[in-house]
């Protein structure tokens, strides 16, 4: 049987209102009972996950992608160099800076006089960063002063909460003050803003609202905070365009082919999973210290498959669990075979 909690965590991922919730336990007489979802068992060995070990002299793969038409071509990556970076210590804002450089640093993501958007997840204004909902603000300012140091001529941090104001989430996540201090600006998602976009090389959706000015800029950084979702199974970097999106709870449905469908709308440039903190369970809204894992880990990679792919596996998932993961794999987006590719695990 579902509590009261899992019930309302669903459905503010489903996007409703806290009014329409309220009225939906109303009427239920606060008892919902739908099945909860499959998921795979926890991992076991004290709280130890393994981790994918790069195969000595693996041959780095530079993946085919069709030329979107919109955004910027894929990058690639030159035999032997670093595909995707893990770096690992006490210090966030630090072990995003080894990451980064470690696959080619800013510059190979940021040219001078860019300008550029960074995507966090910053869902909900209920919580602040210990809790593992909303992605740490030491990584998102440390992205945000490498941008600057990279020559762009705009760095704006942004999401579309579905639990609170923008400006309380902001607020409450630390995002919007850390932000401010690295030199870059908070953008409220104005509603105006969502125009119904056509959705070129989409497969299952060919025309969906869209945050415009995310469009409009020269690069999108994504970076989600690793954690449960109580439908997702995951939230990680495929999930998190969500946030550049209108009429949410509908993207659920065939939830892996719609969001491949996005990322070839948004093409983000970068990838940067915080796994400092992960939110183990009752995501994604979370609310409990003991379902935050303390991970102190950084992904960074080009690659939007393989970054999720890695961070699956920190939660002890076959990355084929993952329904976004499998079809961008599958649709040749990103490869989730980390033994394909060189990976450089970082101690800071």
């Amino acid at each position: 049987m579902m509590t009261r909690r899992e019930f309302i965590n669903r459905m503010l991922a489903l996007g409703l209102t806290s009014t329409s919730i309220a009225a939906l336990l109303e009427a239920a007489a606060c008892t919902p009972q739908p099945a909860a979802p499959t998921q795979a068992p926890p991992p076991t060995g004290g709280g130890k996950t393994a981790q994918p070990t790069p195969t000595s002299g693996a041959k780095a793969v530079a993946t085919s992608v069709p030329a979107p038409t919109i955004g910027a071509p894929p990058l690639t990556v030159a035999p032997g160099s670093t595909y995707l970076a893990a770096a690992h210590g006490d210090d966030p804002a630090e072990i995003t800076r080894r990451a980064v450089k470690a696959i080619g640093g800013m510059e190979r993501f940021v040219q001078k006089g860019q300008s550029v958007i960074i995507k966090p997840n910053i869902c909900v204004a209920y919580h602040g960063p210990e809790y593992a909902a909303t992605t740490n603000p030491q990584v998102v300012a440390a992205l945000v002063t490498m941008c600057r140091e990279a020559g762009a001529s705009s760095v704006t941090v942004m999401d579309h909460p579905f639990g609170g104001t923008a400006e309380q989430a902001y607020k409450i996540s630390q995002i919007g003050d850390a932000v401010k201090a690295a030199g870059g600006q908070m953008v409220v998602m104005s509603s105006i803003k969502f125009k119904e976009n056509d959705i070129p090389q989409g497969k299952d959706i060919k025309k969906w609202p869209v945050f415009q000015d995310a469009l409009k800029a020269d690069v999108i950084i994504d970076v989600p905070i690793a954690k449960h979702h109580s439908l997702a199974r995951l939230t990680l970097a495929g999930k998190n365009l969500m946030g550049l999106t209108e009429n949410r709870g509908s993207l659920h449905s065939n939830l892996g082919e719609r969001m491949m469908d996005l990322y070839t709308l948004f093409r983000p440039k970068l990838i940067v999973v915080d796994a400092y903190r992960m939110l183990m369970s009752n995501g994604p809204t979370g609310g409990n210290l003991n379902d935050v894992k303390l991970s102190k880990t950084v992904i960074a990679s080009h690659d939007i498959i393989a970054a999720d792919a890695y961070a699956t596996t920190l939660f002890g998932f076959p990355a084929d669990a993952i329904s976004y993961v499998k079809a961008g794999a599958a649709r040749g987006i990103g490869t989730a075979d980390l033994k394909s590719i060189k990976i450089e695990e970082i101690t800071a």
